[in-house]
Protein backbone atom coordinates (compact mmCIF):
# COMPACT_ATOMS: atom_id res chain seq x y z
CA UNK A 1 0.00 0.00 0.00
CA UNK A 2 1.20 3.57 -0.41
CA UNK A 3 1.20 6.13 1.67
CA UNK A 4 0.75 9.86 0.70
CA UNK A 5 2.30 11.36 3.47
CA UNK A 6 6.12 9.96 2.37
CA UNK A 7 6.44 12.62 -0.83
CA UNK A 8 9.12 14.87 -1.01
CA UNK A 9 6.28 17.38 -2.25
CA UNK A 10 2.83 16.53 -0.96
CA UNK A 11 0.14 18.65 -3.22
CA UNK A 12 -2.04 21.16 -1.47
CA UNK A 13 -5.35 18.27 -0.81
CA UNK A 14 -2.27 15.51 0.45
CA UNK A 15 -1.40 18.14 2.93
CA UNK A 16 -4.75 18.78 3.76
CA UNK A 17 -5.99 15.09 4.15
CA UNK A 18 -2.81 14.49 6.13
CA UNK A 19 -3.89 17.07 8.77
CA UNK A 20 -7.27 15.05 9.02
CA UNK A 21 -5.04 11.95 9.71
CA UNK A 22 -2.64 13.57 12.58
CA UNK A 23 -5.01 15.25 14.45
CA UNK A 24 -7.48 12.04 14.50
CA UNK A 25 -4.47 9.90 15.57
CA UNK A 26 -4.06 12.81 18.10
CA UNK A 27 -8.08 12.46 19.40
CA UNK A 28 -7.86 8.67 19.39
CA UNK A 29 -4.42 8.65 21.27
CA UNK A 30 -5.79 11.02 24.22
CA UNK A 31 -9.35 9.39 24.41
CA UNK A 32 -7.78 5.61 24.11
CA UNK A 33 -4.98 6.51 26.60
CA UNK A 34 -2.63 4.85 24.02
CA UNK A 35 -0.78 6.38 21.02
CA UNK A 36 -2.64 5.11 17.68
CA UNK A 37 -1.23 5.05 14.54
CA UNK A 38 -3.25 6.66 11.42
CA UNK A 39 -1.96 6.36 7.72
CA UNK A 40 -3.43 8.29 4.78
CA UNK A 41 -3.06 5.99 1.55
CA UNK A 42 -3.30 6.80 -1.72
CA UNK A 43 -4.15 3.27 -3.17
CA UNK A 44 -7.71 1.37 -2.37
CA UNK A 45 -6.48 -1.00 0.59
CA UNK A 46 -7.32 -4.48 -0.03
CA UNK A 47 -9.04 -4.56 3.17
CA UNK A 48 -11.61 -2.12 2.48
CA UNK A 49 -15.16 -3.16 1.75
CA UNK A 50 -17.06 -2.10 -1.44
CA UNK A 51 -20.00 0.42 -0.54
CA UNK A 52 -22.56 -1.26 0.78
CA UNK A 53 -25.93 -0.61 3.15
CA UNK A 54 -24.09 -0.09 6.06
CA UNK A 55 -21.86 1.95 5.76
CA UNK A 56 -21.75 5.37 7.19
CA UNK A 57 -21.66 8.27 5.27
CA UNK A 58 -20.56 11.53 6.41
CA UNK A 59 -20.57 14.71 4.55
CA UNK A 60 -18.79 18.09 5.33
CA UNK A 61 -19.11 20.95 3.99
CA UNK A 62 -16.40 23.50 4.42
CA UNK A 63 -16.43 27.37 4.22
CA UNK A 64 -14.68 30.69 4.66
CA UNK A 65 -10.95 30.36 3.95
CA UNK A 66 -11.98 27.27 1.78
CA UNK A 67 -14.24 26.18 0.03
CA UNK A 68 -16.40 23.04 -1.36
CA UNK A 69 -17.34 19.43 0.04
CA UNK A 70 -15.77 16.29 1.19
CA UNK A 71 -17.66 12.68 2.38
CA UNK A 72 -16.43 9.90 4.46
CA UNK A 73 -17.42 6.74 4.49
CA UNK A 74 -16.84 4.03 6.92
CA UNK A 75 -18.01 0.25 6.60
CA UNK A 76 -19.98 -1.26 10.02
CA UNK A 77 -16.64 -3.09 11.73
CA UNK A 78 -14.68 0.45 11.29
CA UNK A 79 -17.74 2.18 12.74
CA UNK A 80 -17.97 0.07 15.71
CA UNK A 81 -14.49 0.16 16.22
CA UNK A 82 -14.01 3.78 16.18
CA UNK A 83 -17.28 3.62 18.07
CA UNK A 84 -16.10 1.87 20.69
CA UNK A 85 -12.74 3.63 21.10
CA UNK A 86 -14.49 6.83 21.85
CA UNK A 87 -17.31 5.29 24.23
CA UNK A 88 -14.45 3.63 25.90
CA UNK A 89 -16.31 0.16 25.45
CA UNK A 90 -15.03 -2.92 25.34
CA UNK A 91 -13.13 -4.31 21.72
CA UNK A 92 -15.94 -6.22 19.75
CA UNK A 93 -14.42 -5.84 16.01
CA UNK A 94 -17.32 -8.56 14.89
CA UNK A 95 -20.10 -6.57 16.46
CA UNK A 96 -22.88 -4.35 14.69
CA UNK A 97 -22.78 -1.01 15.07
CA UNK A 98 -25.84 0.51 16.97
CA UNK A 99 -27.55 3.88 16.27
CA UNK A 100 -25.61 4.92 19.07
CA UNK A 101 -22.01 3.72 17.57
CA UNK A 102 -22.97 5.96 14.59
CA UNK A 103 -23.51 9.04 16.21
CA UNK A 104 -20.69 8.79 18.76
CA UNK A 105 -18.37 8.48 15.28
CA UNK A 106 -19.99 11.50 13.79
CA UNK A 107 -19.77 13.36 17.31
CA UNK A 108 -15.99 12.14 16.67
CA UNK A 109 -15.07 13.36 13.88
CA UNK A 110 -16.79 16.78 14.23
CA UNK A 111 -13.89 17.01 17.35
CA UNK A 112 -11.33 15.89 14.55
CA UNK A 113 -12.70 18.59 12.28
CA UNK A 114 -12.83 21.43 14.93
CA UNK A 115 -9.25 20.64 15.72
CA UNK A 116 -8.50 20.48 11.84
CA UNK A 117 -10.14 24.29 11.18
CA UNK A 118 -7.47 25.21 13.90
CA UNK A 119 -4.76 23.91 12.33
CA UNK A 120 -4.95 25.12 8.84
CA UNK A 121 -6.10 28.39 10.05
CA UNK A 122 -2.53 29.60 9.80
CA UNK A 123 -2.48 28.68 6.28
CA UNK A 124 -6.07 29.58 4.80
CA UNK A 125 -7.44 31.60 7.60
CA UNK A 126 -10.80 31.11 9.34
CA UNK A 127 -12.42 27.78 8.07
CA UNK A 128 -15.40 26.06 9.26
CA UNK A 129 -16.43 22.38 8.56
CA UNK A 130 -19.61 21.20 9.10
CA UNK A 131 -20.13 17.46 9.70
CA UNK A 132 -23.72 15.78 9.29
CA UNK A 133 -24.37 12.07 8.75
CA UNK A 134 -26.15 11.29 5.75
CA UNK A 135 -28.01 8.15 3.70
CA UNK A 136 -26.02 6.91 1.51
CA UNK A 137 -23.05 8.50 -1.00
CA UNK A 138 -23.52 12.34 -1.83
CA UNK A 139 -25.04 13.75 -4.88
CA UNK A 140 -21.95 15.56 -6.01
CA UNK A 141 -19.38 13.90 -8.07
CA UNK A 142 -15.80 13.19 -6.04
CA UNK A 143 -12.90 14.31 -8.03
CA UNK A 144 -10.52 12.90 -5.72
CA UNK A 145 -10.55 9.62 -3.26
CA UNK A 146 -7.90 8.90 -0.54
CA UNK A 147 -8.10 6.29 2.21
CA UNK A 148 -7.16 6.35 5.97
CA UNK A 149 -6.30 3.43 7.90
CA UNK A 150 -6.40 3.91 11.97
CA UNK A 151 -4.40 1.41 13.79
CA UNK A 152 -1.28 -1.09 12.59
CA UNK A 153 -0.88 -2.46 9.09
CA UNK A 154 -1.53 -6.06 11.08
CA UNK A 155 -4.35 -4.77 13.18
CA UNK A 156 -6.25 -2.02 11.61
CA UNK A 157 -9.15 -0.44 13.59
CA UNK A 158 -10.95 0.88 11.14
CA UNK A 159 -10.61 2.06 7.23
CA UNK A 160 -12.01 5.52 6.32
CA UNK A 161 -12.86 6.49 2.71
CA UNK A 162 -12.85 9.88 1.72
CA UNK A 163 -13.64 11.74 -0.99
CA UNK A 164 -12.93 15.15 -1.99
CA UNK A 165 -15.32 17.12 -4.58
CA UNK A 166 -14.18 19.70 -7.46
CA UNK A 167 -14.47 22.64 -5.69
CA UNK A 168 -12.85 21.72 -2.75
CA UNK A 169 -9.94 20.52 -4.63
CA UNK A 170 -10.11 23.92 -6.80
CA UNK A 171 -10.16 25.98 -3.65
CA UNK A 172 -6.94 23.91 -1.94
CA UNK A 173 -4.97 24.52 -4.97
CA UNK A 174 -5.99 28.08 -5.52
CA UNK A 175 -5.38 28.79 -1.48
CA UNK A 176 -1.86 27.43 -2.56
CA UNK A 177 -1.25 29.28 -5.41
CA UNK A 178 -2.37 32.72 -3.29
CA UNK A 179 0.42 31.60 -0.61
CA UNK A 180 3.46 31.10 -3.14
CA UNK A 181 2.72 34.10 -4.76
CA UNK A 182 2.86 36.16 -1.24
CA UNK A 183 6.29 34.21 -0.07
CA UNK A 184 8.63 37.26 0.54
CA UNK A 185 11.61 35.20 0.19
CA UNK A 186 13.36 33.38 -2.93
CA UNK A 187 16.10 32.20 -4.06
CA UNK A 188 18.64 34.47 -5.85
CA UNK A 189 18.04 34.04 -9.69
CA UNK A 190 14.94 31.96 -9.14
CA UNK A 191 12.30 33.23 -12.01
CA UNK A 192 9.17 34.41 -10.61
CA UNK A 193 5.74 33.09 -13.22
CA UNK A 194 3.62 35.77 -13.47
CA UNK A 195 0.15 35.03 -10.60
CA UNK A 196 -2.12 34.36 -13.37
CA UNK A 197 0.18 31.90 -15.23
CA UNK A 198 0.65 29.96 -11.45
CA UNK A 199 -2.86 30.02 -10.99
CA UNK A 200 -4.21 28.73 -14.28
CA UNK A 201 -1.25 25.84 -14.41
CA UNK A 202 -2.62 24.42 -11.02
CA UNK A 203 -6.31 24.16 -11.87
CA UNK A 204 -6.43 23.04 -15.26
CA UNK A 205 -6.03 19.38 -14.94
CA UNK A 206 -9.09 19.65 -12.14
CA UNK A 207 -12.26 18.00 -13.05
CA UNK A 208 -15.17 20.37 -12.42
CA UNK A 209 -19.14 19.00 -12.69
CA UNK A 210 -20.72 21.44 -14.46
CA UNK A 211 -24.77 21.46 -14.31
CA UNK A 212 -27.58 23.37 -16.73
CA UNK A 213 -30.53 25.03 -14.87
CA UNK A 214 -33.99 24.66 -17.23
CA UNK A 215 -35.19 26.70 -14.59
CA UNK A 216 -36.72 26.71 -11.01
CA UNK A 217 -39.76 26.39 -9.13
CA UNK A 218 -40.53 26.82 -5.02
CA UNK A 219 -42.95 24.05 -4.27
CA UNK A 220 -45.37 23.21 -0.57
CA UNK A 221 -44.36 20.04 1.38
CA UNK A 222 -47.66 19.08 0.65
CA UNK A 223 -47.09 19.65 -3.23
CA UNK A 224 -43.75 17.58 -3.14
CA UNK A 225 -45.54 15.03 -1.18
CA UNK A 226 -48.75 14.37 -4.05
CA UNK A 227 -46.15 14.10 -7.09
CA UNK A 228 -46.96 11.46 -8.73
CA UNK A 229 -45.48 9.42 -11.99
CA UNK A 230 -46.99 11.54 -14.90
CA UNK A 231 -47.19 14.71 -12.99
CA UNK A 232 -46.28 17.97 -14.85
CA UNK A 233 -44.00 21.21 -12.10
CA UNK A 234 -44.02 23.99 -14.28
CA UNK A 235 -40.76 25.92 -14.27
CA UNK A 236 -40.52 30.07 -13.98
CA UNK A 237 -38.99 30.19 -17.42
CA UNK A 238 -39.93 30.68 -20.89
CA UNK A 239 -38.83 27.86 -23.43
CA UNK A 240 -37.04 30.63 -25.98
CA UNK A 241 -35.00 31.72 -22.75
CA UNK A 242 -31.04 30.04 -22.41
CA UNK A 243 -30.42 27.78 -19.81
CA UNK A 244 -27.62 28.17 -16.94
CA UNK A 245 -24.38 26.75 -16.60
CA UNK A 246 -23.52 26.31 -13.02
CA UNK A 247 -20.42 25.40 -11.71
CA UNK A 248 -20.39 24.97 -7.84
CA UNK A 249 -24.09 26.78 -7.78
CA UNK A 250 -22.43 29.97 -9.57
CA UNK A 251 -23.96 30.64 -12.63
CA UNK A 252 -21.09 30.70 -15.26
CA UNK A 253 -22.59 31.40 -19.11
CA UNK A 254 -26.11 31.00 -20.33
CA UNK A 255 -26.71 29.49 -23.71
CA UNK A 256 -29.23 27.15 -25.57
CA UNK A 257 -30.04 23.76 -25.29
CA UNK A 258 -29.41 21.27 -28.82
CA UNK A 259 -29.01 17.90 -29.97
CA UNK A 260 -25.93 16.62 -30.66
CA UNK A 261 -25.58 12.60 -31.95
CA UNK A 262 -28.23 11.99 -29.90
CA UNK A 263 -27.15 13.46 -27.13
CA UNK A 264 -28.38 16.74 -25.56
CA UNK A 265 -25.84 19.78 -25.91
CA UNK A 266 -25.54 23.16 -25.14
CA UNK A 267 -24.86 26.24 -27.66
CA UNK A 268 -22.93 28.83 -25.44
CA UNK A 269 -24.76 32.34 -26.15
CA UNK A 270 -23.16 34.18 -23.46
CA UNK A 271 -20.58 33.91 -20.49
CA UNK A 272 -20.63 35.74 -16.96
CA UNK A 273 -18.31 38.36 -16.75
CA UNK A 274 -15.52 36.90 -14.48
CA UNK A 275 -16.06 33.52 -15.47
Amino acid sequence: MTSTSSSANPSPPALFLQTWVDTLAQVLGEIGGVPLPCMLLSELPAELTPPSEGDLWIVAGVSGGLRGEMALRLPPPSTTGLAQIFMAEPAAPSAEPKSEHREAVVELLRQVAGLVATVLRGTSGEIQLRLNAVEGAPSWPASSTAWIRAGTDEAAIAWIEVYLSAALLTSLRADTSEALSKAPDRPAGESIPPQGNVNLDLLMDVELAVTLRFGSRRLLLREILELNPGAVVELDRQVNEPVDVLLDGRVVARGEVVVVDGNYGLRVTEVAQGA
